[in-house]
């Protein structure tokens, strides 16, 4: 489909694209949030992009997480408790077996889903990670720091990550949930600054020894970090919820004191390093504001010496890369540095890129081949997550893509044949009844398996969608699993999934079994009148406009009043008694083009149906493509094209069988 037959501007897409989403830890199944708050949107995307710019142009790449502590302490866990028998890799396959089942039952349809510590992907990812650190190390944006370490006197071991839990000491963070040096809402801080730490091995409270660890330089990387934040400030298809969070964490040190605290910090503070005290009479604490963070630091000791209680604030800190944790991937010996393993979090941000070399690998592609995807100008960087993990890829990631330029020059531009700075596409928290859940919370989530045995994949794509998750956090309200709904009420997920499988389908149906009675099934070769040729490019850039900004409730919004229309369109023209066959050959053509565009619209978001679709109508691909997206279906066929019998009472879209029982019983 050319530009010229449009007579507004279009949205742009790049000529390659790499689509990649958040990965599942390898220590569990897939609950709902994992494919309803991410995967499905990422999946839309990837297949909208397949149709739009070629398949053979889109790589959709995601994989299991399968090192670090919260892996290593569930098998740890699940082993003495006698659940499992096995070696951590063991642990981890069978997850991740499990995984990839649940993505083919929704329909996820990605090129590779990995594994970082199974199989080639692993022996790539491993490469990749050598030369990603040894990288950074050797332009000088690589640090030693020696830091305090958790350590359980009792069990005689050093604590990782999940093996300690605590409150998380950032000012205004309410998480009970925090680990190490991260809480699970994704703030960072140095270890000795958890409030409350206890042992998850002992329940005994740790002590801190001195570990030395590289760390990644985030901090030189702030004034880059601002301006590209004003970029992404101004853009349509950044969500707002990425920049402000980003912004959130670009500020100087600070530490925020209780007010009852404030006469003895008076008697410190000529002892404390350089620091700007900041008047807010109407909070209950007081700011301490500082240039350095080591600064910053050192006053956090001075108060803890004294009994001061105070919380930090988000701020960029250096970013830890390496730990010695065993299951972890090797890091390479730096300044003879060894047998150190890299941090989850870090490898798990250049894995992406390791996948897509061993996808590329595998269809035969030469070893650089990656680059055309993640450094030509040409190719687009997708990254579909949820807003808890915003630290990571909206600001660790971007600063280490910034540090990998070859020139000395740092500009948040990269040049030709440098890592292109990927589009962060965030999603707001998706709810269960009104709450957050987490497996390792009080609300439990249901699993993206167990959904199924309620709803069909469609039915809970087309809700997930439909949720305006990229605006504000929504809850899930499942009627089968919500204790508080009424016999009465509709269940939600149903209610979004009638567009298709009432008025959809009832088209669908129409259309071919009016063909087989009055044309033996011969599609009339005609084109459409000039009035649906406009209605359709109307929805069609409609659709498009959205999908550029990953607006996919908006896209809902368009089909819905695409197909509703439509149906009455039908309603009108098709119920007549005896009607004059060569009006009734003309408005089937007009209603097989209402047919054929929605099913366009809809491929990404409901595969399963609209393929279905194209078997029935017996043609092939080139029915998706947006090189011909207003063209009529004879555009794809011979004359006297023949469609495939359809048989009665077939449905394109169907609901689940429970739900025909609840209905049979009401």
């Amino acid at each position: 489909m050319s530009d010229k037959n449009f007579e507004i501007p279009r949205p742009e897409f790049p000529k390659r694209a790499v689509i990649t989403g958040g990965m599942p830890y390898g220590n569990k199944e897939l609950h709902f949030g994992h494919v309803g708050g991410m995967f499905v949107f990422a999946d839309t995307y990837a297949r909208f992009l397949r149709d739009r710019i070629g398949k053979d142009n889109v790589i959709f790449v995601c994989g299991t997480d399968c090192y670090g502590s919260p892996i290593a302490e569930s098998w740890r866990v699940k082993v003495e408790n006698g659940e499992f028998s096995g070696s951590p890799e063991d642990f981890v396959r069978q997850n991740h077996d499990k995984q990839k089942e649940t993505l083919d039952k929704y329909g996820i349809s990605l090129n590779l889903f990995a594994a970082s510590g199974l199989g080639r992907s692993k022996e790539i990812h491993a490469e990749v990670t050598d030369w990603f650190i040894s990288s950074l190390y050797k332009k000088g944006q690589l640090e030693k720091i020696s830091t305090m370490q958790f350590y359980d006197e009792k069990a005689k071991v050093f604590l990782n990550g999940r093996q300690v839990i605590g409150k998380c000491p950032v000012e205004g963070c309410t998480s009970e949930k925090g680990y190490a040096d991260e809480c699970d809402l994704g703030h960072q801080y140095m270890p000795e600054n958890l409030l409350n730490p206890v042992s998850t091995l002992t329940g005994e409270t740790p002590s801190m020894r001195p570990v030395t660890n590289w760390y990644f330089k985030l901090r030189d990387y702030e004034k880059l970090m601002l301006e590209w934040t004003e970029e992404l400030r101004k853009r349509k298809d950044i969500r707002p919820v990425v920049h402000k969070t980003i912004s959130e964490f670009l500020k100087p040190p600070a530490i925020y004191v209780k007010r009852e605290y404030e006469e003895k910090y008076n008697t410190l503070r000529a002892s404390m390093p350089e620091h700007r005290y900041l008047e807010e009479k109407k909070k209950p604490s007081f700011t301490i504001e500082f240039d350095k963070l080591s600064d910053c630091d050192e006053a956090c000791r001075i108060l803890t010496q004294n009994g001061i209680r105070y919380r930090t604030g988000k701020t960029l800190v250096p970013f830890r890369l390496t730990g010695n944790i065993e299951w972890g991937v090797p890091a390479p010996v730096l300044d003879g540095e060894g047998g150190l393993t890299v941090w989850v979090w870090p490898e798990s941000l250049w894995a992406p890129i390791s996948f897509t070399k061993t996808y590329l690998e595998q269809i035969g592609g030469a070893p650089d081949d990656w680059k055309k995807y993640w450094c030509s100008k040409e190719a687009g960087v997708y990254q579909f997550i949820g807003q808890d993990n915003i630290y990571f890829y909206g600001i660790a990631e971007p600063a280490m893509w910034m540090a990998q330029q070859e020139s000395d020059e740092k500009t948040s531009d990269p040049p030709e044949g440098e890592l292109q700075m990927p589009v962060i596409v965030a999603n707001h928290h998706i709810l269960f009844l009104d709450k957050k859940a987490s497996s390792s919370g009080e609300v439990k989530p249901p699993m993206a398996d167990e959904l199924l045995d309620h709803y069909t994949p469609e039915q809970l794509r087309m809700h997930w969608l439909g949720l305006g998750l990229g605006q504000r956090s929504v809850s899930f309200m499942p009627k089968s699993y919500n204790p508080d709904a009424k016999a009465e009420d509709t269940d939600p997920v149903v209610k979004d999934g009638l567009l298709l499988s009432n008025v959809y389908n009832r088209m669908i149906r129409t259309a071919f079994y009016t063909t087989q009675k009055e044309f033996d099934g011969i599609m009339p070769d005609r084109k459409p009148e000039e009035k649906f040729i406009n209605e359709a490019e109307k929805a069609v850039l409609e659709y498009e406009r959205h999908m550029a900004k990953f607006e996919f409730h908006r896209c809902t919004y368009v089909l819905d009043s695409y197909i509703r229309n439509g149906s009455k369109y039908m309603s009108r023209v098709i119920a007549a008694e005896n009607p004059d066959k060569e009006q009734l050959a003309q408005s089937l053509a007009n209603l097989f083009y209402i047919i054929r565009i929605a099913g366009v619209l809809l491929h990404p978001m409901a595969p399963f149906g609209t393929e279905k679709l194209r078997e029935y109508l017996q043609v092939d691909e080139r029915i998706w493509s947006w090189d011909t997206i207003l063209e009529p279906l004879n555009y794809f066929t011979g004359a006297s094209h023949k469609l495939k019998f359809l048989p009665p009472r077939t449905d394109f879209f169907t609901k689940h069988e429970s739900q025909f029982v609840t209905e049979n019983n009401e």
